[in-house]
């Protein structure tokens, strides 16, 4: 198993079951030990404000404000630059402990030795 975990989430409420199951792996993999930084881009972006998350619905998945939370506790999450620029989203807004940053980071968290990188 590697040891870091990468995930790159693009979908949000547009595709539900892709944006559910990419929050579902990070939180499972959060709860597993594996160390995951999770990375909200396109439509995903909106989770990076408070509030946002409770919006999200999907029959027979878990809540995805819960899964936030437990990623947001054990892990890492990050908001594309360019995807909170192009929804004038600043770091002022976003909930705590999420950072914005760009593709030279993801760049360098997806290369490195030990890591898996998915995106869904």
């Amino acid at each position: 198993m590697a040891k870091k975990l990468v995930i790159k989430v693009t979908a949000g409420a547009d595709a539900p079951e892709r944006c559910s199951q990419a929050f579902t792996v990070a939180a499972v993999a959060v709860a597993s030990g594996v160390e995951v930084s999770l990375w909200l881009t396109g439509e995903s972006s909106w989770f990076a404000l408070p509030g946002r998350a409770a919006e999200f619905e999907l029959p027979h998945a878990a809540p995805l404000p819960g899964l936030l939370d437990s990623i947001l506790a054990g892990g890492r999450i990050t908001l594309c630059t360019q995807c909170a620029a192009r929804r004038d989203i600043t770091e002022k807004d976003v909930l705590e402990g999420v950072r914005i940053a760009g593709a030279q980071v993801f760049v360098q968290e997806a290369t490195t030795d030990d890591v898996q990188a998915l995106v869904y």
